[in-house]
Formats: C-alpha cells, sequence, structure tokens
C-alpha cells in the first residue's frame, strides 16, 4: 500500500510586506548573508558568489528578481542555498520567519488576472493566520536563458555537470 503525500514542510519567508514558503526538500541550509565575492557583467539580481565549504554559489537576491526597492537594514536577512539540478542556488530573502507544515488540500492554484509580486515564481498560495503566503516554484526563478548564463545548462538544454578543467 502506498501512503500518498498528505502535507509539505515550507519555510515561510518576508519579502517587504509579503509572505512566501519554500519546500524545505529544496533547502540545503539556511545561514546568515555572509560576504559576497562581486561577479562582473552577472544577471542584474545575481549579488555575487560565495563559497560555501568548497562549493562556489552564485547567489540571487529575490528582491531584485521581483522588481522591490532594496532592503536598508541587512541585519534579519538570510540566504538560503537551495537545492537546484548541476549546482546550488543562493537565494537573499528579507527574513525566515517559521517552518509549518501545511496541509496539500490548503494549497490553492495561483490566482488569475491578478497582479501579485513574484506571482509568476509562484505554485499555490495557502493562509497561515489568515494570511496569504505564496508557495515558490524554486525551478522557475531563473529562466531558461538565465539557467544557461549562470551554468545549470547547456545552450542544447542540457544540465551542465562538466566541470571545466581550465583554471
Amino acid at each position: 500500500m502506498t501512503q500518498e503525500l498528505q502535507e509539505i514542510q515550507v519555510a515561510c519567508l518576508r519579502m517587504e510586506e509579503g509572505l512566501y514558503a519554500v519546500d524545505i526538500m529544496r533547502i540545503k541550509e539556511i545561514i546568515r548573508l555572509p560576504k559576497l565575492a562581486p561577479l562582473p557583467r552577472a544577471l542584474p539580481f545575481v549579488e555575487g558568489v560565495i563559497n560555501l565549504r568548497g562549493s562556489v554559489i552564485p547567489v540571487m537576491d529575490l528582491r531584485k528578481r521581483f522588481g522591490l526597492s532594496p532592503l536598508e537594514n541587512q541585519e534579519t536577512c538570510r540566504l538560503l542555498v537551495l537545492s537546484m539540478p548541476g549546482q546550488p542556488l543562493g537565494l537573499i530573502v528579507d527574513e525566515v520567519t517559521e517552518m509549518i507544515a501545511v496541509p496539500l488540500r490548503e494549497l490553492k492554484p495561483p490566482p488569475r488576472g491578478v497582479r501579485l509580486v513574484g506571482a509568476e515564481y509562484m505554485v499555490g498560495l495557502f493562509l497561515v493566520q489568515e494570511s496569504p503566503v505564496m508557495l515558490l516554484n524554486i525551478d522557475d526563478l531563473l529562466t531558461f536563458k538565465e539557467k544557461v548564463e549562470l551554468g545549470y545548462l547547456t545552450p542544447q538544454g542540457a544540465l551542465a555537470t562538466e566541470k571545466s578543467t581550465t583554471c
């Protein structure tokens, strides 16, 4: 007898006034925002890279991805290290508020025709204490072209798993 998934464990995030969530199965770790090494000519929302235990990880600012204004005080900012095909991805968020279990029956499809910040990256919506929370689709945070540019995919669409042997 197979048991169907009844709930999803998520990390809840605050970005400006909005609440978002990420499936914890996609989060490798959550750390304080470290010093980033800049990347020349990087995508506008890529803040740089970090070296985390020998792995060089590109870091995306979710505020920039969503078109939000820069955060004045980065004291509560956190870096989510996400599991992505090919290599991890760092995601800067304003704050991680809590970890919760969400029954799948409470997950609603994204609203149509409503303009929400980050809605194009959303899997669905659920309520936490009457406040709407948008569940993010991590795989949609980057377009195909952006994945190629960051080295997640080759231009032919295959996963980039080969490491360069040059410098």
